[in-house]
């Protein structure tokens, strides 16, 4: 633990492009944070239709599906941080206008699902550029570490969002909250205004053309078959975890029967577990095997899935909770380091695009989630979530195991 937060982190926090990336990126995460579930709640008091819950989600991941290859090649074509700012300012303008609708009384659900495709159309472009940053500010040798430091921010956004929304939601109401997430990512790009444009210039000649981009980046996939198959575990986990989050309004209201307090608490612990899974990560620095503890969680999380989905009593699902952030942290940080450590700068942003599937496979997954829990019931459809994702974690897990020894 010496080791990490004297060597790797004072390396990262001394200098300043870092410390300016890790600061813009926790307000950032603290406004995404935020608007994913101010956004559920926000729906759940439109509509009690499961379906729309699920719509909303679909509606902010189904663009990275069809546009994150296309923002994976704008990353490394052009200047990263300069797309940075220019989708965190549309980012913090259109949560602005969710809260103005909001406070004229205008709001309606396909609003709420139209802001939702916009938004998640800004993602697909913002999160490949977001990811490879981090590769040109940390030295190789200081990568792993230096992701998981930056990890951090999710664990912290995971907490304070929480302890925000119930007071905001409650005591004022619910318009104040965007309000709020808006002055977070413009606050974001004032930081990234100040951070050195020149360090994030990118290496691809421009000349190439996007579709000759687009088939050297699936042709590099093709060849990197460890990359692959740690992309298509991320995918399809992703594809049903979503059902959690989804779900968790209508687990608040009517399994626990809870309002926003209860559900800001449950979203509290749910970031305090992945903060702790980030320390844990942290501390143990490079002393584990990575792909192991990656299918590990991934098993974890589909077994904890289903022990939440069989409780009723809201004090056990609280000591549960803290678990699923701390496994589903373990998951996506030893996914997106394993990936950052082996890809080769050249074809960084578009590998962290088809990494980012992992997020737009939710999509898909909120359809599923929405029908079938209108179908049948919320509880039966997270068990079924649970289920799935522990046959895929180990089918997926016996076949990485076979292709590496050790990943470290």
């Amino acid at each position: 633990m010496n080791n990490f937060f004297s060597g790797t982190a004072y390396y990262c926090f001394k200098f300043r492009e870092y410390r300016l990336f890790w600061i813009a990126a926790f307000f950032s995460n603290i406004g995404m944070w935020s608007l994913v579930y101010g956004r559920l709640w926000l729906m759940r008091t439109l509509t009690e239709s499961e379906i729309f819950l699920g719509l909303v989600l679909t509606a902010n991941l189904t663009p990275i599906l069809f546009f994150s290859l296309f923002g994976g090649i704008l990353s490394d074509k052009h200047n990263r941080l300069t797309i940075l700012r220019i989708t965190r300012l549309f980012f913090a303008i259109f949560t602005l206008i969710t809260g103005i609708l909001i406070h004229l009384d205008l709001i309606e659900p396909i609003y709420v699902i139209a802001l939702s495709i916009i938004t998640g159309t800004l993602l697909a472009i913002d999160i490949p550029a977001r990811s490879a940053m981090i590769a040109r500010i940390i030295p190789k040798e200081h990568l792993p570490n230096g992701i998981i430091l930056y990890s951090i921010i999710f664990g912290g956004s995971a907490i304070i969002g929480p302890l925000i929304f119930a007071p905001i939601v409650s005591v004022l109401s619910i318009e104040y909250l965007f309000y709020l997430i808006g002055f977070c990512y413009f606050f974001t790009v004032l930081i990234l205004l100040k951070m050195n444009l020149r360090l994030h210039i990118s290496k691809l000649e421009k000349k190439i053309s996007y579709s000759r981009s687009l088939i050297e980046g699936f042709g590099y996939i093709k060849t990197q078959k460890n990359i692959l198959y740690i992309i298509i575990l991320g995918v399809i986990v992703g594809l049903f975890s979503s059902s959690f989050e989804i779900l968790l309004p209508v687990f608040t209201d009517e399994v626990f029967l809870g309002d926003s307090r209860v559900y800001s608490t449950i979203l509290l612990l749910l970031g305090s577990g992945g903060l702790v899974g980030t320390v844990i990560l942290s501390i143990s620095g490079n002393h584990f095997n990575k792909l192991s503890v990656l299918i590990f969680s991934s098993i974890c999380l589909g077994l904890l899935f289903v022990i939440f989905s069989r409780i009723t009593n809201l004090n056990i699902a609280l000591m549960i909770v803290p678990f699923i952030g701390l496994v589903n942290v373990w998951k996506g940080t030893i996914n997106t380091t394993v990936i950052q450590t082996l890809v080769e700068e050249n074809f960084r942003g578009r590998t962290m695009s088809l990494q980012q599937w992992s997020w737009g496979s939710a999509a898909l997954g909120g359809l599923f989630t929405g029908f079938f829990a209108e179908s049948f019931s919320s509880p039966f459809t997270l068990l079924i979530s649970g289920i799935l994702i522990i046959f895929f974690s180990i089918s997926i897990g016996i076949l990485l195991l076979s292709l590496f020894s050790k990943i470290k």
